[in-house]
C-alpha cells in the first residue's frame, strides 16, 4: 500500500465520523432544546435539479425531486469526507498521526463559507440566509453545526490516530 492511501483513508474515515458527530450534535439540540435539524433534503433537491443545468433557484422550496432525501444525506456525508481530506492536505498527513484541536476547529467553522456563499444563494436564501424570516438564528445554527464539526474532525482524528497507524 502506498504512503498516501492510509492518509486518504483515514481522511475519509475522520470527515465521514465528524459528519456523523455533527449529525449527533444535530438530534442532541433536537431532542433537548426542539432546535430542528438542517434539512439536507434540500441539498440533495439542488443535486439532483444540476443534471438538468439548474443551480440557481429562486426558491428551491416549490421543485421537489424524487430521491432527494437519499441524495441529500450521501452528499452530506461525501462533503464531510472531501472537507476532511482537504483539511488533512492543507495541515499534512502528520496531523492524522497525532491530531491537534485548533486546525480542525478553525477548518470546521472556516467550512461555514460554503453554505452561506454557495448552498443559501442557490437555494434562493440570499446570501448567508440574508432572505430567510430569521437570518441571524440560520446563521447561528449553520455556526454552531460547522463548529461541532470541527470539534469532530478532531474528535475522529484522534480515535483513527488510535486505530490506524498512520505516519508522518
Amino acid at each position: 500500500m502506498s504512503t498516501e492511501a492510509p492518509h486518504f483513508l483515514g481522511a475519509v474515515a475522520v470527515g465521514l465520523g465528524a459528519t456523523l458527530f455533527m449529525d449527533l450534535w444535530a438530534l442532541f439540540l433536537k431532542r433537548a432544546f426542539s432546535i430542528p435539524s438542517a434539512n439536507y433534503c434540500l441539498v440533495g433537491r439542488w443535486f439532483c435539479h444540476m443534471p438538468e443545468g439548474t443551480f440557481m433557484h429562486a426558491s428551491i422550496a416549490a421543485s421537489h425531486k424524487r430521491f432527494e432525501c437519499t441524495v441529500g444525506c450521501i452528499a452530506h456525508y461525501v462533503i464531510g469526507a472531501v472537507y476532511a481530506l482537504v483539511l488533512v492536505t492543507l495541515v499534512s498527513g502528520s496531523w492524522l498521526a497525532q491530531p491537534t484541536l485548533l486546525p480542525a476547529l478553525l477548518f470546521g467553522v472556516g467550512t461555514v463559507l460554503a453554505p452561506f456563499l454557495v448552498m443559501h444563494p442557490s437555494f434562493g436564501l440570499g446570501i448567508a440566509a440574508s432572505r430567510t424570516p430569521n437570518p441571524t438564528q440560520a446563521r447561528l445554527r449553520s455556526l454552531m453545526a460547522h463548529t461541532a464539526f470541527g470539534v469532530g474532525l478532531f474528535v475522529c482524528a484522534v480515535g483513527v490516530s488510535y486505530l490506524v497507524p498512520v505516519h508522518a
